[in-house]
């Protein structure tokens, strides 16, 4: 059915209207029409009886007491000895006829439809011998016209129902959907100039409540899409800063004046730096926006060969450091809810954060936590002071301790950029060290134990 809800609604509930007064104005007269038939029988039966006491039997033969009373058109009494009548009313030759004919039969009602009258016998007995019959009629002509005007009557009462139903039906269903239109109206208007506008309709259990509840929370949605994107957008522009200076300066320092082939490759290895961080950083919050969206990959990886992978790529750093690398993973395979290319970008920083802090050695280990899997990364370094425990995941954070000879500054965002893209695939980056002592962080995910991906 095609139309708006509120004529969708009306015609359903007048066809039902209408199919309820149908049957009821049907079961009425039916109902109406049989009471009447029966108080038409009761009536003959009735007078059959007065009848039957006012004659009296002597020798076989019928002595009537009391006539009918010719007077009255309904006293329709025919007194029959045999086949002979012996009483008979002024009705006429026609419905004489089926008096006889009633009184020759055994007993029952006959309606004669040319008068439009019932007829009614009950024998005479003297002994157990019938010796006569008493036949009475009665017009149905009345009952037949209370039932016409009952059955005109329900008809058009069922029809000014329907009308007043119909117009009540459309007011009820106006004045209810009149909100629904509303809220919508001002949920449209606010998802386009206002999305901190809410409904708040609270402490009820109707639907209406409930469709504010939903817009609400369809609002809030929106809101906080907005909000990342924003964000994104802030974070992406204040990430890409500091590479992209990078990358300027140098060029311009580069081109302030003539230099020699080897301070010529030194500024192009700073460029080559700073792009490839420039890169990883566009890789990584492009991973971070999907993850946050809810368009991540539904992959999963191999924690330990990850990391084993991940330890052959830093191998020449953990070497130009003098830095030993000892990875104490177990033999067992810890799988994890996360591609091995988001799980290498989250391990990644962690490591050369580890690598370019620590004193001599980085431990890495992977375990299995219930439902989750944890890689440790610690190294021997000087660590976190008690403040920048918190402030090492703030982006442009570099810390203060000391560095390996020739490390890069770098940019602040790895701690930041692990975290961020960890805590879109529902896990966590967190420093598990205390102040003063090695570095040690540890990175949380959602895991699935010795069970390959399908």
């Amino acid at each position: 059915m095609k139309g708006t809800i509120r004529q969708r609604l009306t015609v359903s509930v007048v066809a039902i209207t209408a199919v309820m007064l149908v049957l009821l104005v049907l079961g009425f007269n039916l109902a109406l029409r049989s009471s009447l038939d029966s108080d038409a029988n009761r009536l003959l039966e009735a007078r059959a009886q007065a009848a039957l006491e006012s004659v009296d039997v002597e020798n076989g033969q019928l002595d009537v007491n009391e006539g009918s009373d010719d007077g009255a058109p309904d006293a329709l009494v025919w007194v029959y000895q045999a086949d002979r009548a012996i009483e008979t009313p002024q009705a006429g030759k026609s419905l004489d006829e089926v008096a006889a004919f009633a009184a020759r039969s055994e007993g029952g009602k006959v309606d004669d439809e040319a008068t439009d009258t019932r007829l009614y016998s009950v024998p005479v007995l003297d002994g157990g011998v019938q010796v006569g019959t008493i036949v009475t009629g009665l017009s149905l002509e009345p009952y037949e016209r209370t039932a016409d005007r009952s059955l005109v009557a329900s008809i058009v009462l069922g029809l000014v129902m329907l009308v007043l139903i119909t117009i009540t039906t459309r007011i009820v269903v106006a004045r209810a959907l009149t909100p629904v239109a509303r809220m919508t109206e001002e949920a449209a208007d606010w998802s386009e100039h206002d999305l901190d506008q809410r409904f708040n309709v609270g402490g009820s259990e109707d639907e209406l409540s409930r469709l504010a509840a939903t817009f609400d929370l369809m609002l809030d949605r929106m809101a906080f899409m907005l909000r990342h994107e924003r964000n994104f957008s802030a974070e992406l522009s204040h990430e890409l800063r500091t590479p992209l200076s990078a990358i300027s300066a140098e060029a311009e320092l580069a081109l302030a004046r003539e230099r020699s082939s080897p301070e010529y490759r030194v500024s192009l290895e700073r460029i080559s730096t700073s792009s490839r961080e420039l890169t990883q950083i566009l890789e990584t919050l492009l991973d971070v926006s999907r993850s946050e969206g809810g368009s991540a990959s539904a992959e999963k990886s191999e924690a330990v060969a990850v990391v084993e992978t991940l330890l052959d790529a830093s191998a020449a750093l953990s070497e130009q450091y003098g830095i030993r690398v000892t990875n104490l993973s177990p033999n067992s395979e810890c799988w994890v809810q996360a591609g091995q290319e988001t799980l290498r970008r989250i391990l990644n920083p962690v490591v050369e954060n580890a690598l370019t802090f620590a004193s001599s050695e980085v431990l890495i280990t992977v375990e299995a936590n219930g439902r989750e899997v944890d890689v440790i990364i610690a190294d021997d370094g000087p660590g976190f002071q008690a403040d920048e425990i918190t402030s090492a995941f703030e982006p442009g954070h570099r810390g203060s301790a000391r560095r390996q000879p020739g490390a890069p500054a770098g940019t602040g965002l790895g701690l930041p950029l692990a975290r961020r893209l960890a805590r879109a695939n529902g896990g966590e980056v967190s420093v598990v060290s205390k102040p003063g002592e090695g570095a040690r962080i540890k990175v949380t995910l959602p895991g699935e134990l010795d069970r390959k991906p399908d």
